[in-house]
């Protein structure tokens, strides 16, 4: 059995079952945090745009920054509507996700396309992780789970047309993709608690 998969179930049997997951705080937290991501991910496109915006890449980079405009706004709606408290890196996970767009832009566009890849594997299995936490609770908020299935879905979009336009053949593609996953899940990690 993986450390992932025993790591859930201990997590899922240490729940009583007289607590349900969707807690006011859980909602909090996972609307703080896909927020966070989602706002990343808007200025990582934003990022390529700047630096591959004029090439042959640009309507494909345009098309996933769109999404992601829409996956931003929906949650800055979940967060008035569930009157959820920002994290506080946001400026810094603006500035972050601007610098990481546009660094592996310049590398090339098959580094641009790597660094997608790498951010969409965190965030699909991060999104497919809530949703098995969610599943889990008769009471679970339906909206949100709508949400994040149907942004899971983008987000895996966007990972699959990174690999089909050749970010598996960027440069060091491996130690640079292992390095992105790492800051991201570090970045959820932080923005789940502050």
């Amino acid at each position: 059995m993986s450390f992932k998969l025993r790591s859930f179930l201990i997590l899922a049997n240490s729940r009583s079952s007289a607590r349900p997951f969707a807690t006011k705080a859980d909602i909090d937290t996972i609307v703080r945090v896909d927020h966070a991501g989602e706002l990343g991910a808007d200025r990582i496109y934003a990022g390529q745009m700047a630096v591959l915006g004029h090439t042959e890449k640009g309507p494909l980079i345009q098309h996933m920054w769109d999404q992601e405009k829409v996956h931003r706004a929906r949650f800055e709606e979940l967060i008035r509507k569930y009157r959820v408290r920002p994290t506080v890196m946001t400026p810094i996970w603006n500035v972050a996700g601007f610098v990481l767009g546009a660094g592996s832009a310049l590398l090339g566009d098959k580094a641009a396309m790597a660094c997608t890849v790498a951010v969409e594997t965190v965030i699909v299995e991060h999104y497919n992780d809530q949703l098995r936490e969610l599943m889990d609770d008769p009471n679970a908020n339906k909206e949100l789970m709508e949400t994040i299935k149907q942004f899971r879905d983008e987000e895996q979009e966007h990972h699959d047309i990174g690999i089909d336009h050749g970010a598996e053949q960027a440069p060091l593609y491996r130690a640079f993709s292992e390095l992105i996953k790492f800051g991201c899940k570090t970045a959820i990690a932080i923005s789940k608690t502050i």
